[in-house]
């Protein structure tokens, strides 16, 4: 079983950034692509960025390329997610996931999840 922790969310002002860090429980996590993936308020889970296992491949939504960037520390057992020029409609809930060894940007096809983290951008 892998536990994910995710941390580094909080408020902040439209234009600004935020690093969120995701922590694995397991030495594993090498082994694992990871995601981060959000859910706005009021809205459906979307996916944002993934990493391949070996950090080779990633991938970002159109919505946030060129202002978040995913990273991995595998000796850490941790992701990043670093997201730059924050926007009001970057708020959500974010979620670091594990799951294969591709980057994906389905849900469905990441095993693990972690709690989340919540992120608010003001205007």
């Amino acid at each position: 079983q892998v536990q994910l922790v995710e941390s580094g969310g909080g408020l902040v002002t439209a234009g600004g950034s935020l690093r969120l860090s995701c922590a694995a429980s397991r030495r594993i996590f090498s082994s694992y692509a990871m995601g981060w993936f959000r859910q706005p308020p009021g809205k459906e889970r979307e996916f944002v960025a993934a990493n391949s296992w070996s950090g080779g491949t990633t991938l970002y939504a159109d919505s946030v390329k060129g202002r978040f960037t995913i990273s991995r520390d595998n000796a850490k057992n941790t992701v990043y997610l670093q997201m730059n020029s924050l926007k009001p409609e970057d708020t959500a809930v974010y979620y670091c996931a594990a799951g294969g060894t591709t980057a994906k940007v389905r849900g469905n096809d990441y095993d693990y999840w972690g709690q989340g983290t919540q992120v608010t951008v003001s205007s």
